[in-house]
């Protein structure tokens, strides 16, 4: 699979976002979380209307860095991550997903990284994650990529 890039997202992204975000939750953490805590996760991190109003207020709101995505060279969106820097000097990633058939590519590397260098830009020296489950398919990437285990699910990583 051969990534086009990482650009910001949007307006037209907002569906596309939701989906794919439900479609990976569902397929990732089937088995390690129960239906309840899934539908709520989905819930949280799904909801178009927030999705929507997200990408139309990067940088508008305290913290909030906006919505990435990934697209494959025939424009279709691959992946996507969201990010913002909550607390002085610590930057938060909210979301980061990448479908099934792009992983093991750098598609998450390369959302990461520019998740990243947006977060610099606003003095993050650190960079925090919270998984959903202490099992978290993810963990190996995040492990990976320098992050080290705050909680069973919180990690954290220092930026250079």
């Amino acid at each position: 699979m051969q990534l086009a890039g990482v650009r910001t997202a949007a307006a037209g992204d907002a569906t596309t976002i939701s989906r794919l975000l439900a479609d990976i939750i569902r397929s990732s953490y089937a088995g390690i979380l129960d239906e309840i805590p899934m539908r709520r996760l989905i819930s949280a991190q799904c909801a178009l209307p927030r999705i929507r109003a997200e990408i139309e207020i990067p940088g508008g709101a305290p913290g909030w860095l906006g919505w990435l995505v990934a697209t494959d060279p025939q424009g279709a969106v691959v992946g996507v991550a969201a990010g913002g820097v909550p607390v002085p000097g610590e930057g938060e990633v909210y979301a980061l997903a990448v479908e099934p058939g792009s992983r093991r590519a750098g598609v998450g590397t390369a959302l990461l990284a520019a998740a990243t260098e947006r977060m610099r830009g606003y003095g993050a020296r650190e960079q925090r994650v919270e998984l959903p489950a202490e099992a978290d398919p993810a963990l190996p990437f995040y492990s990976r990529l320098g992050f080290a285990a705050l909680s069973p699910k919180r990690l954290s990583r220092a930026l250079p």
